[in-house]
């Protein structure tokens, strides 16, 4: 029995790998969509992913940040203009969508794909003062 339940175990943590996205799988199911994310059942944030990949993020605010991504080490690392530090993902495609972990401070690990649409995402502007 702990042969079966090791081997099963062994086996699906080598799934994972399996499945991870190369940048340039991550691109091709990207490119042109908007995509909503959760996180631990609850609405999370919006990307949409542009050409040459750019990529434009809000916490589904109005406000919206624009970046790059790029692939380093099997990541798929992105760089916004309010945060010049790479925030680096492992992406894989499960039955309901992509699933992105994070690949540093575990406080924030796992979004989920909510949402797929080929909408820009709704962006208010800057700020307006009086």
């Amino acid at each position: 029995m702990r042969v079966l339940t090791l081997s099963a175990a062994l086996a699906g943590l080598a799934l994972p790998a399996l499945a991870q996205m190369s940048g340039a799988e991550f691109d091709a199911y990207t490119r042109g969509h908007t995509f909503y994310y959760g996180a631990g059942g609850a609405p999370y944030g919006g990307e949409e992913y542009l050409p040459d990949r750019r990529v434009r993020w809000s916490f589904l605010d109005g406000r919206c940040q624009d970046g790059h991504w790029y692939e380093e080490n099997g990541l798929i690392c992105f760089v916004y203009e309010n945060r010049p530090d790479p925030q680096c993902w492992s992406f894989e495609r499960a039955e309901g969508g992509l699933v992105a972990r994070f690949a540093g401070d575990r406080t924030m690990s796992e979004l989920y794909e909510v949402e797929r649409s080929e909408a820009p995402l709704m962006c208010l502007g800057p700020d307006l003062g009086v």
